[in-house]
């Protein structure tokens, strides 16, 4: 597919008109406001990663890419060396923001390379070459979600019900999104799905944000509260489980927002296929298995007060309230990513997955 310069402006994060801010739309106002933020300074782009203004491992990524190349152009440092120096405290102060989706550590791994394999540059031509794999990097992840929604959209018919978990479209990535990539594409090529979206507590990314996106788009969408997914299983209204992922293990375990291991659990025992869809850069070889990914936890007053006018537990309740969990590798269907369908043994099929890049 030919992206557009379009394509790389019209998404949740982009490159400012003058190149030297990363914009985003700033996800904790939707549905109610469309907000939109430029950030030039690390702490900023730290507190929007942190905060959730930007959110979704892939949209994560992109965000690091233009954030690596914004803070460079500030950067005063007249050495390469020096400047690499500094450029590595950026992202290691970055990466600290969310350590559970990989790619944020991967984009800021992918620039910090750049600046390394071409040590012999002036610091101008560096910065240079950090906006070009910027745009690569986004580039890319426009690509990888079409190629993930055409193959998605292979394992759904016409009429189909899906269930989903939190929010993996255009906004947390580009173009199609991920989870509900299929979908929106399926609406292009008129084939109508219907979708059930989990509300998703306790940040409501499935109300705020999925359904906001599946309704512009024309989907026929019910919203649901996460306690209700068990009944319209059961209903026979879902055929398919699609949710995104950020982080893959090596054997086929992936964390993804907290509740779609329950959701994983109920499809099991209804016959569901339970599918999660990402690109390639969110799949850890280095990460054996779901034990080794580390679970970001958060404020315990997300869940008290985030909401509601008035808190709603006492103030000196204890909240346990941890951003993801892992779904184990046996309740997964497969895998779909930008390079086909991943299916079991995940462990095997995944090596071969990435052996044509050590075959290139």
């Amino acid at each position: 597919m030919s992206v557009t310069a379009d394509d790389l402006k019209n998404g949740s994060v982009f490159l400012s008109e003058d190149e030297r801010s990363v914009g985003i739309i700033d996800q904790t106002q939707l549905p109610n406001r469309q907000v939109y933020l430029n950030l030039t300074e690390a702490e900023e782009m730290y507190d929007a990663i942190k905060k959730l203004a930007v959110r979704g491992a892939p949209a994560i990524g992109i965000f690091a890419g233009y954030a690596m190349y914004v803070l460079a152009l500030h950067e005063d440092a007249e050495s390469a060396d020096a400047f690499r120096a500094s450029m590595q405290k950026k992202a290691d102060y970055l990466n600290s923001s969310r350590p559970t989706a990989v790619n944020l550590s991967w984009a800021l791994k992918r620039q910090m390379k750049v600046i390394e394999d071409h040590a012999d540059k002036s610091v101008p031509e560096l910065i240079s070459l950090l906006k070009k794999e910027a745009v690569a990097i986004h580039t890319e992840d426009i690509e990888m979600c079409t190629r993930i929604a055409e193959y998605g959209l292979t394992l759904v018919k016409e009429g189909d019900g899906i269930l989903t978990h939190c929010n993996a479209g255009p906004l947390a990535t580009s173009k199609y999104g991920t989870s509900i990539g299929p979908v929106l594409l399926g609406k292009e090529r008129g084939i109508d799905l219907k979708v059930f979206a989990d509300e998703t507590r306790p940040l409501l990314q499935g109300a705020r944000l999925t359904s906001y996106e599946l309704e512009r788009a024309g989907v026929d969408v019910t919203l649901i509260c996460d306690n209700m997914a068990s009944l319209v299983m059961k209903n026979g209204w879902v055929q398919a489980c699609f949710v995104g992922c950020d982080r893959v293990a090596a054997n086929g375990d992936f964390a993804n927002k907290i509740g779609t291991s329950g959701v994983a659990i109920l499809a099991k025992h209804y016959g569901i296929p339970f599918y999660t869809l990402g690109p390639t850069s969110t799949i850890d070889m280095n990460c054996p298995t779901g034990e080794d990914i580390q679970i970001e936890l958060r404020d315990p007053e997300e869940i008290k007060n985030m909401w509601y006018k008035e808190p709603m537990a006492l103030g000196e309740t204890k909240c346990y309230n941890p951003s993801f969990d892992v779904t184990d590798h046996s309740l997964l269907t497969a895998i779909v990513t930008d390079r086909g369908i991943v299916y079991p043994p995940f462990d095997v099929n995944l090596k071969k997955l990435f052996a044509e890049d050590q075959d290139k």
